[in-house]
């Protein structure tokens, strides 16, 4: 009987071992390839909020323009939407190299090399990995050096630099206070000093523009130079992100008319005033060009926020949120009108989600975009009907839109595009000219 207590330890021991074991099977990661300073897989079970001052990895855009965010072994896709796992979008990240974090990233657009244009590349470690269209590029991973020679390992950030920014198609890349300039061509590399700006954790080239992150803030700087301009740093939740709430300090109005986050809805009311909504806060810009901003919620607050779409029609804001539609007459204040609000389908003849809306001047239709069609509703009979369904060719996704007396104003991400006519809008096969949003419709300069 002496034998029995040693016996069940012993049994005790081999339980707690196959069950380690199987945990890792489960897993396909035994212990000694977790890499330092992390546990296991509690980072699969993190929840991230951005809106919290997180200090990205990496920040890139996909070939979609859509900028990706990278912490940890996590991905935010856009500007505002929760945390996923990096391996659902590029599963190799962890096939190949168990993914603590990504160091850098950036896309290749360089239009004058096809073979890696629109290419995203990925840093991790001494690992460089290579997608196209989120598949892996036969032969990749292979080690930096091979890639981008003369580029060091566990680099903390990189950016991509057109030759018409940069004078050739380059590369920079930060490690510490050391920045390189890669030429892509010829493989060269340039070592320069940054001296005033701030050691980049991540690095991001958008609407032509580059940014160094650092830690929850940002500096817009030079890419030939690194000189940095103007009021910086500044805070990136409030141009980067789409949050809730903000510092009770800041500038609520320097936030959304430079804010890089695609507008929710738009429009113009009878009087030329425009109402343009991002999140829970919207911006108004006088017929005089005077600039405001609030909450949705202080002048619609039975809608409270996150609008869908927005139209006018004979004095009164038409606001369409799910599935549902808010009419307000347009005043100081404005009025929500009784028995509102209504089901889309029963006010105006279509399911939500809807993703814009418009109403030229002196007429009665909306034209509303969903998804890649677009429908025309007659507003002056009853029933109401969608008719005239046709395909929106020149872009996949609208953000918002509105119409005016010089034609239509397409937005899509922090860029809009202008349209002579509905029908020209409808018929394009290339897209106009590009237009930034903060710049030319809010003023923004920076």
């Amino acid at each position: 009987m002496k034998l029995l207590p040693h016996i069940l330890l012993m049994c005790l021991a081999l339980a707690l071992a196959w069950a380690q074991d199987k945990h890792q099977g489960q897993h396909g990661r035994p212990d000694q390839h977790v890499r330092p300073g992390q546990h296991g897989d509690q980072h699969h079970a993190a929840v991230l909020d951005r809106c919290k001052g997180l200090e990205m990895d990496a920040v890139a855009e996909n070939e979609e323009g859509i900028p990706y965010f990278f912490k940890g072994d996590h991905l935010f896709k856009g500007f505002h939407g929760k945390a996923e796992l990096s391996n659902k979008s590029f599963a190799e990240l962890d096939d190949h190299h168990h993914l603590g974090h990504v160091d850098a990233a950036f896309r290749m657009h360089f239009e004058d090399d096809p073979t890696h244009h629109n290419h995203m590349f990925f840093f991790l470690d001494n690992k460089v990995f290579r997608y196209f269209q989120h598949k892996l590029v036969v032969g990749y991973p292979k080690d930096i050096s091979e890639v981008f020679p003369g580029i060091p390992n566990h680099l903390d950030a990189a950016v991509e630099c057109p030759k018409s920014e940069c004078g050739k198609d380059s590369v920079i890349f930060f490690k510490g206070d050391e920045i390189f300039h890669f030429n892509v061509k010829t493989k060269a590399v340039e070592k320069k000093e940054f001296e005033s700006m701030p050691n980049c954790t991540s690095a991001f080239r958008f609407t032509e523009h580059y940014y160094c992150f650092h830690g929850h803030q940002f500096s817009k700087f030079d890419p030939k130079t690194g000189e940095v301009h103007g009021r910086y740093p500044k805070e990136a939740r409030d141009y980067f992100m789409r949050c809730s709430k903000f510092r009770e300090n800041g500038d609520h109005l320097e936030r959304e008319r430079c804010s890089r986050v695609h507008l929710d809805a738009i429009t113009s009311d009878d009087a030329g005033n425009i109402y343009a909504f991002r999140g829970h806060h919207f911006i108004r810009k006088d017929n005089n060009d005077t600039l405001t901003s609030n909450t949705t919620e202080s002048a619609f607050k039975e809608l409270h926020s996150e609008v869908d779409a927005v139209f006018s029609y004979q004095d009164h804001l038409y606001m369409i949120k799910d599935n549902q539609l808010f009419v307000y007459k347009v005043g100081e204040p404005h009025t929500h009108l009784a028995g509102y609000p209504k089901p889309v389908k029963a006010e105006l003849g279509i399911e939500g989600p809807i993703n814009a809306a418009f109403v030229c001047q002196d007429h009665h239709i909306v034209h509303i975009i969903k998804g890649t069609d677009i429908y025309d509703v007659n507003l002056s009979v009853t029933p109401r009907v969608p008719t005239n369904k046709r395909p929106i060719s020149v872009l996949r996704k609208v953000d918002a839109a509105m119409c005016g007396p010089d034609g239509v104003k397409v937005i899509r991400g922090s860029h809009f595009y202008h349209f002579e006519s509905v029908m020209q809008f409808v018929v394009a096969r290339a897209l106009p000219e590009q237009h930034r949003v903060s710049l030319e419709l809010f003023g923004c300069d920076h």
